[in-house]
């Protein structure tokens, strides 16, 4: 059984717009939409894995972030642990450095069956905001 420790950054502006992406056709819950992030590298820590994870897939580096929430998920062949870093202040215009697309989305219209079923809390805390 995989053990994956991911970092995540939901890129919020001023006009209560979520950035997200669309996962590639060929990975794990593929063709699902996202937070930017990936894994924790050895000798990081989450915010840090986060923050190099943002430049790297959309661009951006992080000024300031807020620890969200952390979960942990439990698929048929892999267990994961997510920290969820909250991003209201970054330099940099985000985009799908990556060939992914991204776009922004209002807050509140996010729907969880469109994400990986371990983002259902967040999504929802998300939409009560």
């Amino acid at each position: 059984m995989k053990i994956l420790n991911i970092a995540v950054g939901i890129i919020r502006n001023p006009q209560g717009e979520i950035f997200i992406t669309r996962r590639a056709a060929d990975a794990h819950m593929a063709n699902k939409l996202e937070f930017p992030g990936g894994k924790i590298e050895e000798g990081e820590t989450p915010e840090q894995a986060m923050s190099r994870e943002l430049q790297e897939e959309v661009g951006i580096t992080p000024l300031s972030a807020t620890l969200f929430d952390k979960l942990e998920y439990q698929f048929p062949d892999r267990h994961i642990t997510l920290w969820f870093w909250l991003v209201e202040s970054w330099e940099g215009e985000p985009w799908g450095k990556e060939g992914q697309p991204g776009e922004w989305v209002a807050q509140q219209m996010l729907k969880a069956e469109d994400f990986p079923p371990a983002n259902e809390p967040i999504i929802n805390r998300l939409a009560q905001r």
